[in-house]
């Protein structure tokens, strides 16, 4: 593990980019960039469309770590490169933004009104190519809770736990993410219930491990300001989960402590037809308000 970046993500001031868009959500990240699905054909053209989109967000001088921590990368992007560096490397020896991978691969089916993570193949082998190789600081792993089921709930967060303990016994920072569905017709009772889930899990702990939480935005502010003190978290961060980057970022704020990983949110506004001054200017707008949030 890197202890400067563990340093920089435990003290550092500002917030993570999601730049993590996989298979299923890139055509709807490029088609919100300004490129419609009639302008490539196949996978290959689509992720070297997208590779081309992050790399323009990423070379930007507003895309800079006086005000992001860290990035979360897809593993199409990891194995890339930007000016003859691999994406990793680039964030850090470049602009000291800590880089983080997203590992899972999809949800299965709704049950017991949540969503688990789908089997993750060869995960030890990622996890060894992106330590040992592609200078990975940590993974993020999603999982969705649709609406309150207490067995559910705790379906989740054991398996998050299992495989955040995973990835960590290979020297890198998970990113554990039991989202809860801004829809949910009892959002605030199961947030207030993942949050005792998360606490009794988090006590089963050895003192060595560490981690950090990926959550929703709270309807009751300030919920989680209680998990943030232990020992075992390196922080925890908000998604924005389809909020517009306006309201998630009221939304935050009200929140002490709290940091945003968002990326709709990140890249609104942003268009492949831009001239780089309007496109600069777009995103610095978006990272400043995104920042200004995670800091209050």
């Amino acid at each position: 593990m890197n202890t400067e970046q563990l340093e920089r993500m435990q003290k550092g001031r500002g917030f993570i980019a999601a730049l993590d868009q996989s298979g299923g959500s890139t055509p709807k990240a490029l088609k919100a960039y300004g490129i419609d699905e009639t302008e490539y054909h196949g996978d290959k053209e689509m992720f070297d469309l997208v590779h081309e989109m992050r790399t323009r967000i990423i070379k930007n001088p507003a895309f800079s770590a006086d005000r992001i921590l860290a990035a979360i990368l897809f593993e199409n992007t990891m194995d890339r490169k930007i000016d003859g560096e691999y994406t990793a490397d680039y964030l850090w020896e470049k602009k000291h933004i800590v880089p983080f991978l997203k590992i899972d691969r999809g949800l299965e089916e709704e049950k017991r009104h949540v969503r688990l993570m789908k089997p993750i193949p060869a995960l030890d082998e990622t996890l060894e190519h992106a330590a040992g190789e592609r200078h990975i600081f940590g993974t993020k792993e999603r999982s969705v809770i649709l609406d309150y089921d207490e067995q559910g709930i705790r379906d989740i967060v054991e398996q998050q736990f299992e495989l955040g303990l995973r990835v960590f016994s290979h020297g890198l920072v998970p990113i554990l993410e039991p989202e809860v569905d801004i829809h949910s017709p009892k959002k605030a009772e199961s947030e207030r219930f993942l949050k005792e889930c998360i606490r009794e899990r988090l006590k089963k702990l050895e003192p060595s491990v560490k981690l950090m939480l990926k959550l929703t935005i709270p309807t009751e502010n300030n919920l989680y300001e209680e998990l943030m003190a232990d020992p075992h978290v390196v922080r925890i961060v908000a998604l924005s989960g389809g909020y517009s980057r306006e309201k998630a970022d009221e939304l935050l704020a009200g929140n002490r402590g709290l940091i945003a990983s968002f990326s709709r949110a990140l890249s609104e506004g942003l268009r492949k037809q831009q001239t780089e001054e309007e496109f600069s200017a777009s995103l610095r707008t978006a990272v400043d308000a995104i920042y200004e949030a995670s800091i209050r």
